[in-house]
C-alpha cells in the first residue's frame, strides 16, 4: 500500500478497502504526531522546512516561510509553491487535496478544507472530497475559510473572515458569508509598479510633463 493509493480512495467513487483505511489511519496518525513536533517547541526556518517536508512527503522550497503553529490532520495531499508564507494558526484539512500556488500569503487562522459529509442521514454523514487550490500570489486574510472544491484564482485576495463556497476569479477581492466580489485587483504587475512610479516622481522632480508615455517607456 502507498500513500498515493491511500490519496486515490479519497476520490468520489473510490470503493472502500479495508488495507487501505488501515494504512490512511496510521498517516493520520503520522500526522498527530508530527504536527506535536511541529508546534511544541522552537525549530528554526531551515529545521521548519524540513518537519513540513516530512509532514507532506514533498521538498519544500528554500523560500518557504511559516509562523507555528500549524495543523493538518493528514498532510501528504498539499503541495506548496515556492516563496509562500503560513502565517500562525492555520488548518489545512487537505484529504481532497490542498495546492498552493508560488508567492502565497496565508493569515492568520485560515481554514483549507476539502471535506464534506453527506446531508442524507442514510448516508451517515459520509465524506466527500473536493481539492482547494489557490494560485499564485493570493492574498488570504486573517480567520478566511475556503471550501472544499474552491479554485482561487491568481493575484486574487480573500479578505478577512470570508467563507469561500464558490471558485474566486483572479486578480479580484472577494470578502463576506458567503464570500462575494467586491473589486478588481489593479493589473500591474510589481515591476511595472515600480517602473510607473518612478516615472511619476521622475514628472514631479522636473516640474514638467515628460514627453514620453508610461507604454512607451517600458
Amino acid at each position: 500500500m502507498t500513500v498515493k493509493e491511500v490519496i486515490d480512495g479519497f476520490r468520489e467513487g473510490a470503493e472502500e478497502n479495508a488495507e487501505r483505511a488501515a494504512y490512511a489511519n496510521e498517516l493520520f496518525q503520522e500526522a498527530v504526531r508530527i504536527g506535536m513536533e511541529l508546534n511544541n517547541q522552537y525549530h528554526t526556518p531551515e529545521e521548519l522546512r524540513e518537519i513540513m517536508g516530512r509532514l507532506t512527503g514533498k521538498k519544500i522550497d528554500d523560500t518557504f516561510r511559516l509562523f507555528p503553529p500549524f495543523y493538518t490532520d493528514f498532510g501528504k495531499n498539499i503541495t506548496i509553491g515556492k516563496d509562500v508564507f503560513i502565517n500562525s494558526g492555520c488548518h489545512f484539512q487537505d484529504q481532497g487535496g490542498i495546492e498552493v500556488g508560488d508567492g502565497a500569503l496565508i493569515g492568520h487562522n485560515v481554514v483549507l478544507a476539502t471535506i464534506n459529509h453527506d446531508l442524507n442521514p442514510k448516508e451517515n454523514r459520509k465524506n466527500h472530497y473536493a481539492p482547494v487550490k489557490i494560485g499564485a500570489h493570493v492574498w488570504i486574510g486573517s480567520n478566511a475559510t475556503v471550501l472544499p472544491g474552491v479554485t482561487v484564482g491568481d493575484w486574487a485576495v480573500i479578505a478577512a473572515g470570508a467563507v469561500v463556497a464558490k471558485d474566486v476569479p483572479a486578480r479580484t477581492v472577494v470578502g463576506g458569508v458567503p464570500a462575494k466580489i467586491l473589486k478588481a485587483v489593479p493589473k500591474e504587475e510589481p515591476q511595472e509598479a515600480l517602473q510607473k512610479q518612478a516615472l511619476m516622481q521622475e514628472i514631479s522632480r522636473h516640474g514638467r510633463e515628460v514627453e514620453v508615455t508610461y507604454e512607451a517607456a517600458m
